[in-house]
């Protein structure tokens, strides 16, 4: 019972990692890429940081949003699957 608790833990924490790290990498590199420019160009603007991130970001949500959804609903069934071995 413990172990598949555990198994089901970590099935959990991988779940969110994949579908998080095309977000989280897709704010890395545009922050990365406009530290640079900004580096190099000597602009010290707040919201030229800020709003190619959320452009990048919600273009990459919308673009896997299917891939993520798809992979929940996968998730979900298997834990609705697993809930009568817990029960018993």
């Amino acid at each position: 019972m413990e172990g598949q608790l555990m198994a089901l833990a970590i099935e959990t924490y991988k779940v969110t990692l994949i579908i998080s790290l095309p977000i989280l990498i897709t704010g890395l590199v545009i922050g990365l890429l406009v530290s640079i420019f900004q580096a190099t160009t000597q602009i010290n603007e707040m919201t030229l940081s800020f709003v190619p991130k959320i452009l990048g970001v919600i273009a990459v949500i919308i673009f896997t949003m299917p891939w993520m959804l798809n992979m929940l609903t996968d998730y979900t069934t298997n834990i609705i699957s697993f809930i009568p071995k817990f029960i018993s």
